[in-house]
């Protein structure tokens, strides 16, 4: 009887499981995963911003289209506010007189990107496609 309990006692140590090659594969597999992994590249505006140190100079844009931004976010074509769902329709009319017109958007500092954004697609939709943006003083 002695010897089937010391018998027993042997077998439970023998039936360890050693983790250590699958822990190797496990880290090859880690290490296999990352080399191969495409990364993506975020696409984002690219914008160039003037140095601050240089001095400004300002043009002006002699029959712009102009489209002001202000603190409310209200947006202003030819010195009357227009309706964001309005700014496309205005955008092609006076695109429509002369199709060399620049675009001229200036926002207030306060103003939100949220509208920027909407008066640029709106631009776009308009097929304008030389837009500049000017932040007010």
């Amino acid at each position: 009887m002695r010897r089937h309990i010391a018998n027993l006692q042997l077998e439970d140590d023998e039936n360890e499981i050693n983790l250590t090659p699958m822990l190797d594969v496990v880290f090859i597999m880690l290490i296999f995963f990352i080399v191969t992994a495409s990364f993506l590249r975020e696409s984002g505006l690219d914008v160039n911003r003037p140095d601050d140190n240089q001095p400004q100079v300002l043009q002006e844009e002699e029959g712009a289209i102009l489209v002001i931004i202000d603190e409310t976010d209200d947006i202003w074509i030819d010195n009357r506010i227009v309706d964001p769902r309005a700014v496309r329709a205005n955008v092609e009319r006076l695109h429509a007189e002369d199709p060399d017109r620049p675009l001229v958007i200036q926002t207030a500092r306060t103003s939100t990107a949220e509208a920027l954004v909407a008066v640029m697609d709106a631009a776009r939709q308009a097929d304008v496609y030389n837009i500049s943006i000017a932040a007010a003083q």
